[in-house]
């Protein structure tokens, strides 16, 4: 897929186009290091996920970073998210809803995360997901070459009707989730980070994610509600983008140093 996109805000990276299972996406990479996937939240990749590629390269890692839907390096604004999530929603590659299968979307990204090791080296890569790809990072590890396994916001599935029980919903089926239980009993960790008054990535997922993965699911929730100190709004979301804010002692700014060094001590040989 031909990624429509703002050049001037990606200039930095190197892009070309990555071919896999019958699909082909413009892919942007940056930095040397082992391999770090970041997947952006909706509606693409904007300008705040192309700076925090930027500090996941500075910290000594190679960013790629593939074109999933949106247009590329564009400032997110009510008609895009509308025509991303048009986009999204008739793509058979992601999967919305709690049906208990993951979004196909991953086996691709997948093929992509063995591309990069083969390439960069490490242990393995890192996966960071956020909003409707907050998930991809768990689906993913099913492959043992996903070593670093960020979930920021994840948000899907979503709920088909009120009440489904899709908040606590991981959005895999059961030879997944038990692959995942092997993963985790072998020392595999995931890391996972939420807004506590976010309705869009709710509280039962992360107890979800506890109850498969145990004292390995490394849960980070940051006080949103009224009476908190930092500000943070009752509809803050994006923990590493939109509302990471300026403040390096903030919770915010500490979740993306646990977010890097998450990366680190599991990727470098």
């Amino acid at each position: 897929m031909t990624a429509p996109s703002s050049p001037a805000v990606l200039a930095d990276f190197e892009h070309e186009t990555f071919s896999a299972l019958g699909h082909s996406r413009t892919v942007y990479r940056l930095g040397s290091g082992p391999a770090v996937l970041v997947l952006s939240e909706m509606p693409g990749i904007t300008p705040l996920v192309a700076e925090f590629a930027h500090i996941v390269a500075q910290r000594g890692f190679r960013v790629v970073m593939p074109h999933l839907f949106g247009t590329d390096g564009a400032t997110p604004r009510t008609s895009l998210y509308l025509k991303t999530l048009v986009e999204v929603c008739v793509s058979r590659e992601f999967t919305l809803f709690a049906t208990g299968k993951h979004s196909a979307i991953t086996k691709w990204l997948t093929e992509l995360a063995h591309h990069e090791h083969t390439i960069n080296g490490g242990t393995g890569v890192g996966v960071i997901g956020m909003c409707l790809t907050g998930g991809f990072a768990l689906a993913m590890m099913v492959d043992p070459v996903v070593m670093a396994p960020v979930l920021s916001q994840p948000s899907l599935p979503g709920a088909l009707r009120k009440n489904s029980g899709a908040k606590s919903d991981l959005g895999l089926d059961s030879t997944d989730l038990a692959a995942i239980r092997a993963r985790a009993a072998n020392g595999a960790c995931v890391l996972g980070l939420r807004f506590t008054g976010d309705a869009l990535a709710p509280g039962e997922r992360f107890a979800s994610l506890r109850a498969l993965l145990g004292d390995n699911f490394i849960g980070v929730e940051i006080d949103s509600s009224s009476t908190n100190p930092w500000g943070y709004g009752p509809k803050a979301h994006s923990v590493l983008t939109e509302d990471l804010g300026s403040d390096p002692a903030s919770p915010t700014h500490q979740a993306l140093e646990q977010v890097l060094k998450f990366c680190d001590d599991r990727l470098r040989n």
